[in-house]
């Protein structure tokens, strides 16, 4: 069942997360552990949901979304959190959640690059 509440502050679902569906992991907002993801902290320490409610400057320039770690993830699972975020942005956290859920993803996967 989709839940806006597991959209994660980086604009991932949560809500298809295999450690999430093995009852390892609340999810994102739930998980005290997470202190050392930049992006949680950030969402938090500025009232955000997630990175799709942020206005201070353009993805591609955030030090904090683009850090090691989530580069990485993104590069593992072929992962497009930018992608997440704008489709989260234009349909809504319900809805991301709802296409999520039927995607069985957690995430957008990245376009290959054009040729």
């Amino acid at each position: 069942m989709a839940n806006p509440e597991l959209v994660a502050y980086c604009g991932l679902y949560c809500g298809q997360c295999r450690t999430h569906l093995k009852n390892k992991c609340p999810g994102c907002a739930a998980n005290a552990k997470a202190t050392w993801c930049t992006i949680r902290t950030c969402c938090i320490e500025n009232g955000f949901k997630s990175c799709a409610e942020c206005t201070l400057m353009p993805l591609a320039d955030c030090k904090k979304f683009n850090n090691f770690i989530g580069k990485t993830i993104g590069l593992l699972f072929n992962s497009d959190r930018t992608a997440c975020v704008a489709r989260i942005k234009e349909a809504g956290y319900e809805q991301f959640a709802v296409e999520m859920e039927a995607l069985g993803r957690q995430s957008m996967r990245r376009k290959p690059p054009r040729k």
